[in-house]
């Protein structure tokens, strides 16, 4: 199996920032996605920002320009660089890895979660 190991959380003050990191080990051949997602108090749980294999990005459009996801393949993590944080990123966030193992096996595997919290 592939398992997710992310870092980073913290507790930051308004217009601070985070860098979110997410570590997937396992017998992987391919990643074709790599995405966080976020579930704020009494929230669903929303995608904020994905990248795919091809290095195409999208983001929520809540932190557009302020968030910007990368990834590093020969390590096989994805970041989360979190800019100008506003209390309304309080969240848990999540990573979410999408690809093939050395098996040809799809995998969809999900971090622990990791606790943003943004103070005003």
């Amino acid at each position: 199996q592939v398992q997710l190991v992310e870092s980073g959380g913290d507790l930051v003050q308004a217009g601070g920032s985070l860098r979110l990191s997410c570590v997937a080990s396992g017998s992987i051949l391919r990643i074709n996605s790599m995405d966080w997602y976020r579930q704020g108090p009494g929230k669903q749980r929303e995608l904020v920002a994905s990248i795919t294999s091809d290095g195409s990005t999208n983001y929520a459009d809540s932190v557009k320009g302020r968030f910007t996801i990368s990834r590093d393949n020969a390590k096989n993590t994805v970041y989360l660089q979190m800019n100008s944080l506003k209390p309304e990123d309080t969240a848990v966030y999540y990573c979410n890895v999408q690809g093939r193992t050395r098996v040809l096996r799809a995998f969809n595997s999900w971090g622990q979660g990791t606790q943003v919290t943004v103070s005003s």
